[in-house]
């Protein structure tokens, strides 16, 4: 699968293997590029220390005053001035107690419909226009904004207990002269603080000294990226000797100049002045916040960023305030209704003024006392109108709205299906504001590390001298169908988690007959980099990889013990016996070499060479009298369809004079100063030849329970997973195919191969015309043949993306033209370069359009702010519903940037939890939450808002009607009290319970049929045509329910001899027919019945019959006579048979056509639901029968290319550390010795977070 990197228009491509600089970094921190560049470079900015002048953020150690100089303080209001050094504390909580109420009133009030609702109220304070009594809005106005801030109360809060707990963390902070217990949110920069082992670190602090050798620290960074691998840092020589005691850091008084607070996880710049010296810092000195110290007993250091300052800070994005699709379109919706109101009520009111002309005031009965023109009173009905049929702007809608989705909510925190019992963690909504947006995901962007996988390495399989082990195996050889795990007992250093299961290899090892076995497992122990610490009896290897761990771990439980290490010499216990190796030289791993060496010399004087890495470079530099060649490649082929990582390893012995003569060599390669690693590669070279093949191992990389599963059925419901990590681009391949997100039938497109189709559409665009290019067409042809859709992938690299989105040439191009003090010229079309904003807009287009065509894609090697920008790419042009899932801090940005954030928990990480909308223990728990939860949620909320919408416009447009039919005057159809009470009492509890607990199908047959997913994605069951549908629905009920009445009352006779015509019957009957229609429709709409759905239909008609008898009896009107004015109507009307006929005569031609319609619509065009719900019984029968049939293994691999493990190293090892002595614990009298000629070689690469 892998390919030869093409040089894209003839220059070098970018680095595959290099995190591009994020849009934090300065245009100084740039590296040139080109060799023109480097050549500006050495002349404007020699590589010498940075100059004073060039910093910008100085802190002066144990001098809290020095921070608040004038100097130092910026302006934030008038003259209103503050240090612009942050405090430690951190606030993520939007009120206080004095903020609350105006700040949240405020906040509701920038709701259109809130501000509609108060405006109304207004207008009913105005006599000449009030229609309707002011209570009728006031008091649903006033439980929509109570019931919303008791809930952003509540989140509130729980937002303040969440930074009190931070704030109030304890740490030892140096003040007066001796360090005394401090609360992080105390800290300040300048702050010398000492950190304990498994302490969290407070703030972005500069190392100063350590109870290790040398100011060793090591350092988890599961909060930042994930990984759980510790990686180290070192302080200076100067501040380890200098630092030790408490005296010594209380009089530490150094200026450190360094780069402003910035973004950037991978860089550090600066210099420390101290005693009249300068020193040069960097990332390696540095501990950054977030992180956890460990096996370190005590650290120093000084606060360089606190709080907001702080890299973990920066990273965290901007918080945005995400609203789902379905929300978008209410609001447009209700914006629809409004102009509709305002259309319906200027008709009514012109109406009523050609009504007045003509009949209003030439008929003395209506004469009012009131010398007002036809206009002026057309004028007050209009807004009499407004008022009157208001609730075609539902109020309760809203608060509706956020009571299904806190029970929502509720739903996804109480499902045990999502609860991880071994980190007792369960699934948590985190906001309530979203759920309904699951259901329409049509993009997924996962980080990998602690997301997909496990980031835990195991030792599963190897193959020695052409016979291949690790199956299930007994003593004797017999292969067994089901084995039990080795018992380790006889081995007093082995690891006891470590499990295999072939007893074989064991006895084996134990009989020492085998020398290949016995010389791989020796290789293992002896050819790393791995250090080690004695805890308390126990081994603890500290590794640059997982890998290497596992390996070596591997080795010791086989009875090949790596012990101790020196700068020279490594300790092992070969079984029952110690020896130690005198180490020659460590040719380190790097991702161009992807091997790793060691050179030893045995007690008995021989001298050889170890070597291990991917089996493409070991092959080639096989000798060809080197054995078990073809049985290795055969085995290395079943390890790699089993998806394990394969390493091969070989040896060599070397003669004394060769080894002298390529010493020589090698010294003479570490001494040079420019290019050195090239130089030692090429050295390397000439003694990594003629190699003998021992065998291989077989890694693997352990995915998460379930996520080949889950990929598949997300794919079966059209939703497709982009990969965006920061590892290197062999390791996300790698478990880009174990995870089934690859298959062997893809197409592979990498960086330059994308580049050169995007440079070429692009010339192809050039050569067209401007007006065509101007209408902003998009090509027609696709990128990719049809034939070969969804069989493409595509997999870039972080330098690549710049590269294609033109973000380093910018970049780059204005760094050497503001160096050269020139404008920038014109673009050459020749040159690669945008022409203007248009043209890079259309590569941006052009990118995502062929990304789209693609099945899967995989985005390594990049930064945070990366990760966010390829979200917010699919976001802005395919319009697309997101969803971003991460465990560590480098995935906020991404998962603030995407519509829904989901976090992974159960990691020591909490960083990404923290700034999530979703969060859970499993990545395998997004198929339910999505499938299930979100399509539910979709279904639901779609549901509730065509029914309330429908219900609002059949109650309201009966006054429309009715208006008809007097004189356009404004008046009511209904009495005051029900129309105050219909949305609240009367009508709400159906609808709210069908938007909480409505399904089509079960949870197990929404898992089943991820195709059942597809019409959240199409935004088939709310939109425009279904809101309509909702409107003409309500209009023909509202017709029936006003005409049919009106027609039963016309010249009519009750049964006890009076006419049953009056207004008030009227009204009664009417308001009893839709009170029937509205609550029997819901019971029509509702597919999953339970008791409470069924007592909420005929509770919600008893309590308006209970309720309006009441407020239409005699006693209450006594008690409040001008606001109950139906005295004893309700009881009148409905004791004449002829009205009960009217209600249901009215109530069944209502609902005659709904029946109908559903009827003709399941049955001659069944939806996926309507097939899979007809078949239910059947489907989970099969269900309950595959469960109990033995379960096949998910996924079994085709033949493809072997994968290295070797790749799935993040960075190189610790040998420079090892070689440097470093790491020797050393003599507390002996500081001066001869260790210190050995710290003035500290080649050591910085460590990528």
């Amino acid at each position: 699968m892998s390919r030869q990197r093409a040089d894209s228009q003839g220059s070098l491509g970018p680095d595959d293997e290099v995190m591009p600089y994020s849009d934090d970094e300065t245009d100084d921190e740039l590296e040139p590029s080109s060799e023109g560049e480097a050549e500006e470079a050495e002349v404007v900015h020699p590589p010498v220390e940075v100059k004073p002048s060039e910093v910008g953020w100085k802190v002066k150690a144990n001098d809290r005053p020095y921070h608040h100089l004038p100097e130092f303080k910026k302006k934030i209001f008038l003259c209103f001035k503050k240090s612009r050094y942050s405090g430690n504390g951190i606030k993520t909580y939007k009120y206080n107690v004095l903020t609350f109420l105006p700040l949240n009133l405020y906040e509701q009030f920038k709701r259109v419909a809130n501000l509609y609702f108060l405006a109304l109220l207004i207008l009913q304070s105005i006599p000449d226009i009030a229609t309707l009594p002011w209570y009728t809005t006031l008091i649903p106005l006033v439980v929509v904004l109570g019931v919303t801030a008791i809930k952003d109360l509540v989140d509130d809060l729980a937002r303040h207990r969440m930074d009190k707990e931070i704030n109030n963390r304890k740490c030892e902070v140096l003040l007066n002269g001796r360090f005394q217990e401090s609360k992080w949110m105390d800290i300040q920069v300048g702050d010398v603080v000492r950190l304990k082992k498994n302490d969290f670190i407070p703030a972005d602090i500069f190392l100063l000294s350590t109870s290790n050798p040398n100011s060793l620290c090591y350092v988890e960074t599961a909060e930042l990226d994930g990984e759980t691998n510790l990686k180290f840092r070192m302080g200076l020589r100067v501040t380890d000797e200098k630092l030790q005691e408490e005296r010594q850091l209380a009089e530490f008084d150094a200026l450190i100049e360094c780069e402003e607070p910035n973004n950037r996880l991978d860089k550090f710049a600066g210099t420390m002045l101290w005693q009249g010296q300068r020193y040069p810092l960097n990332l390696d000195n540095m501990l950054l916040r977030g992180c956890k110290i460990r096996n370190t007993d005590v650290c120093h250091g000084l606060v360089i960023f606190a709080g907001a300052d702080s890299k973990i800070m920066r990273n965290g994005g901007k918080t945005r305030f995400k609203r789902t699709k379905i929300d978008e379109l209410m609001n447009y919706m209700v914006y629809t209704i409004f102009v509709l109101l305002l259309l319906v009520s200027a008709g009514l009111a012109i109406g009523h003024a050609f009504w007045y002309d003509d009949i209003g005031s030439k008929a003395w009965y209506l004469y009012d006392n009131k010398n007002q023109s036809s206009s002026y009173r057309g004028f007050l009905s209009f807004w009499g109108y407004i008022i009157v049929l208001n609730t075609m702007v539902p109020i309760s809608l809203y608060v509706s709205v956020e009571v299904i989705r806190l029970g929502q909510s509720k739903f996804i925190n109480w499902d045990l299906q999502m609860y991880y019992p071994e980190k007792d963690t369960p699934a948590k909504a985190r906001t309530t504001t979203l759920n309904e947006q699951l259901g329409q995901i049509q993009y997924i962007f996962s980080d990998k590390t602690g997301t997909l996988t496990q980031n835990i390495m195991e030792f599963k399989k190897c193959t020695i001298a052409g016979h291949s082990y690790g199956v299930p195996t007994t003593a004797e050889g017999v292969s067994l169908e089901r084995g039990r795990p080795v018992d380790w007992s006889w081995n007093r250093y082995a690891d006891r988690k470590f499990q295999f299961m072939d007893h074989s290899l064991v006895a084996c090892i134990r009989s020492k007959k085998d020398q290949d076995v016995l010389e791989f497992f020796k290789l293992l122990s002896l050819c790393h980099t791995v250090m080690v610490e004695h805890n308390e009896g126990d081994l603890v290897y500290q590794a640059a990889s997982p890998d290497e761990e596992a390996l070596v771990t591997a080795a010791r439980n086989f009875g090949y013990v790596f012990l101790s290490r020196t700068q020279d010499a490594i300790t092992i216990r070969e079984m029952d016996k110690e020896t130690t190796y005198e180490m020659l030289a460590l040719l380190d791993f790097n991702s161009d070499r992807k091997r790793m060496s060691i050179i030893l010399k045995f007690p008995d004087g021989r001298i050889r060479l170890y070597c291990k890495g991917a089996d493409t470079v070991i092959y080639e530099r096989l000798s060809r009298h080197s054995k078990h060649k073809e049985s290795t490649q055969a085995a290395l082929d079943l390890f790699a369809n089993e998806t394990l990582r394969t390493l091969c390893l070989c040896y060599k012995d070397i003669s004394t004079d060769e080894y002298e003569a390529w010493s020589r060599k090698h010294k003479e390669a570490q001494l040079t100063t420019a290019n050195r690693d090239t130089a030692l590669d090429r050295v390397y070279e000439q003694i990594e030849n003629n190699l003998m093949l021992i065998g291989a191992t077989a890694i693997e990389d352990k995915l998460q329970d379930g996520v080949p599963e889950t990929i598949a059925k997300l794919a079966k419901a059209e939703i497709k997973i982009w990969v965006l990590t920061g590892d290197k681009k062999e390791t996300a391949e790698n478990i880009g195919y174990s995870c089934s997100l690859l298959t062997d039938d893809m197409q592979i497109h990498y960086g330059e191969d994308v580049n050169e189709k995007l440079r070429l559409r692009q010339a192809n665009r050039r050569n067209e015309t401007s007006s065509f290019r101007r209408g902003r067409k998009k090509p027609a042809e696709p990128f990719f043949p049809q034939e070969n859709k969804n069989k493409n992938a595509l997999i870039i690299t972080g330098g690549w993306l710049n590269e294609i989105l033109y973000e380093k040439k910018k970049k780059r191009r204005r760094l050497r033209l503001r160096r050269l003090g020139k404008r920038p010229p014109p673009s050459n079309p020749q040159d690669g370069q945008p022409l203007n904003d248009w043209e890079k807009e259309m590569r941006q287009i052009d990118f995502v359009d062929m990304a789209c065509e693609c099945e899967a894609v995989i985005c390594c090697r990049v930064t945070p702010k990366q990760k966010a920008n390829v979200v917010s790419l699919v976001k802005k042009y395919k319009k697309a519903v997101t969803l971003s899932i991460g465990d560590g801090a480098n995935d906020v940005n991404m998962i603030k940037t995407a519509d829904i954030g989901v976090g992974i928990s159960g990691q020591e990480g909490m960083q990404a939890v923290m700034s999530s909308d979703y969060a859970f223990a499993q990545f395998r728990y997004l198929q339910r939450l999505l499938l299930v939860h979100g399509r539910w949620s979709y279904i639901r909320m779609c549901k509730f808002l065509r029914y309330f919408f429908f219900k609002n416009f059949a109650f309201t447009l009966v006054h429309f009607w009715y208006s008809f039919f007097s004189g356009f005057s404004s008046q009511v159809a209904y009495e005051d009290w029900f129309i105050t009470l219909y949305n609240l009492c009367y009508s709400s509890l159906p609808v709210l319970l069908v938007g909480l607990l409505d399904q089509d199908v079960n949870d197990k047959l929404s898992l089943k049929f991820p195709k059942l997913y597809l019409p959240g994605q199409q935004g088939t069951l709310f939109n425009y045509k279904n809101f309509f549908s909702s409107l003409f629905h309500g209009i023909f009920v509202s017709l029936i329910i006003f005409f049919i009445p009106y027609g039963a009352f016309l010249q009519t006779m009750g049964q006890d001899g009076e006419a049953p015509s009056d207004y008030q019957s009227f009204a009664v009957v009417t308001a009893s027919s839709l009170i029937f229609t509205v609550n029997l429709q819901i019971s029509l709409d509702t597919s999953y019945w339970t008791f409470v759905n069924c007592f909420a239909v005929l509770g919600s008609i008893a309590i308006y019959f209970g309720i309006m008898f009441d407020i239409q009896s005699a006693g209450i009107h006594v008690l409040f006579t001008s606001a109950f004015t139906f005295t004893g109507v309700a009881s009148n009307a409905l004791r004449q048979p002829y009205l009960w006929l009217t209600i249901i005569l009215t109530v069944g031609i209502s609902l005659l056509p709904v029946i109908c319609i559903q009827f003709l619509h399941t049955t001659i065009s069944p939806s996926e639901g309507d097939k899979i719900q007809r078949n239910r019984k059947k489907y989970e029968k099969q269900m309950e029968e595959e469960e109990e049939k033995k379960r096949v293994p998910a996924f079994q691999r085709g033949q493809r290319s072997r994968r290295s493990a070797y790749a799935f190293s993040h960075s190189r090892g610790y040998a420079d550390l090892i070689a440097s002595g470093r790491s020797i614990r050393r003599r507390h009298h002996g500081r001066s010795g001869p260790q210190d000629s050995i710290r003035e070689v500290p080649q050591m690469e910085a460590e990528n977070l």
